[in-house]
């Protein structure tokens, strides 16, 4: 008996080695080709290893190191602030909904499953924010709208439902407030839950380009996706314009166009890849002890 479990154990084991390994080895060649020169990936093709060290792509990418060091306060300003601010808004939110006998709790929780199935749509959206709430060209059209997420509510909700009501009650008993009980013991036991919703806002605005596409002008409240999507963007309308001059042409063949595509992944995904492993112990059983139950 033991003997077939560890054949199984074993098998287990190279099956996660072998999936892991499908995961890990694109991202190893991605900073592989960031690494190579634009002609050995031309001549050869991409690989686990580069075979020869160069940093062209990223002496492109960080050109204009003001552009890009601002880009990156950008995002890290408002990524870190609307998740701070969205996690305690819609944890305070969800409390509430989560005590069986709130008044109108059922129009709260129809409210909530209306805004998740239908939206106002982009263009009321755009005069809202434009034109009411002035929040074009300001760091602030990246902080207030969406900061509370229905779905990201839910889970929350589903969770502090899972802590006894007993921890609650011995608190009340004791002349806690709400507040008291909130922060002092509804937040410590939901740190699962309160990891998974800031990780997916966090990631949610790392990514966001959107946003500075539609509301931003002012080149130094670029987010980071943005600017280094534009960057792409030129580089692509340099190489199909039709009418170059020779100068431009002999400067387009020195641009490390598929290095520089590498070069920009790495960029931007590697603070994400750094914060992910902080929240990984929790983030499991946030999404499964938050979402599995209704």
């Amino acid at each position: 008996m033991k003997k077939k479990s560890r054949v199984t154990q074993t098998i287990l084991n190279l099956t996660f080695i072998i999936f892991c390994s499908m995961i890990a080895i694109p991202f190893v060649m991605l900073v592989s080709a960031s690494l190579s020169s634009e002609q050995d990936i031309i001549d050869y093709g991409y690989a686990i290893f580069p075979r020869s060290i160069s940093f062209e792509a990223y002496k492109y990418v960080f050109k204009n190191p003001k552009s890009i060091l601002d880009a990156y306060k950008t995002t890290i300003t408002f990524s870190v602030t609307q998740t701070f601010l969205s996690v305690l808004l819609s944890a305070m939110f969800a409390y509430p909904l989560s005590k069986p006998h709130l008044r109108g709790k059922k129009y709260l929780n129809f409210y909530l499953y209306f805004t998740a199935l239908f939206s106002g749509g982009l263009v009321p959206s755009y005069i809202l924010q434009t034109r009411y709430l002035h929040l074009n060209d300001t760091i602030w059209v990246y902080i207030i709208p969406g900061l509370i997420g229905s779905y990201h509510v839910f889970m929350m909700r589903t969770f502090f439902k899972e802590i006894p009501y007993e921890i609650t009650e011995s608190m009340m008993m004791d002349g806690a407030s709400e507040y008291t009980i909130f922060f002092r013991s509804i937040v410590p036991l939901s740190k699962p839950v309160l990891a998974t919703v800031a990780l997916l806002k966090f990631l949610g605005n790392w990514n966001s380009w959107y946003t500075t596409m539609l509301y931003i002008d002012n080149a130094e409240l670029y987010s980071l996706q943005y600017l280094l999507q534009k960057i792409l963007r030129d580089i692509a309308f340099l190489q199909e314009h039709a009418d170059l001059s020779m100068s431009m042409i002999m400067d387009l063949m020195d641009v490390p166009t598929e290095t520089v595509r590498m070069a920009m992944a790495i960029v931007v995904a590697g603070p994400a890849l750094v914060i992910f492993p902080f929240f990984q112990k929790y983030f499991v059983k946030g999404m499964t002890v938050g979402a599995v139950k209704g």
